[in-house]
């Protein structure tokens, strides 16, 4: 029953992180177009730093821990297509690192990219999320 519980778990927090990963490049691309220091820059601000802390990351660690919790009580350790998977994840955290790296270039009024950038950005938690999908369900190997 407790394996229930924390899959459950698992699968909200996985919904919660990962529609912060895809808002999170979204508010960026719509920031790039607000003059720095003005309300409406200082408005993305908040609203990306507030996403970040409250919701993707807290999100992600709770993704991870129950997702090990998962893999140790199902003993899927041993399965390749749980390696390929945990590439993924890691892939992923290193792009929620980056986002994170440039919400505090925004918020320094640092940042040097273009809109254009962080729309190609929102789309690598995307692929990310299909292929690790798709390793969960259909377990290829």
């Amino acid at each position: 029953m407790a394996y229930e519980w924390i899959k459950a778990l698992h699968v909200i927090a996985i919904i919660s992180w990962m529609a912060a990963m895809l808002y999170l490049p979204r508010l960026m691309v719509y920031h790039c177009a607000a003059p720095a220091g003005s309300p409406q820059s200082e408005t993305f601000k908040v609203m990306e730093r507030r996403l970040l802390r409250a919701i993707a990351t807290p999100a992600m660690v709770v993704s991870w821990v129950a997702g090990i919790a998962l893999a140790w009580q199902g003993g899927w350790f041993a399965s390749g297509w749980l390696h390929v998977k945990l590439v993924l994840v890691l892939a992923m955290s290193a792009m929620h690192g980056q986002l994170a790296m440039w919400v505090g270039q925004f918020a320094r009024d640092a940042n040097t990219r273009s809109a254009r950038f962080y729309r190609i950005a929102n789309e690598v938690p995307t692929v990310l999320m299909i292929g690790i999908v798709i390793l969960v369900i259909v377990k290829p190997f």
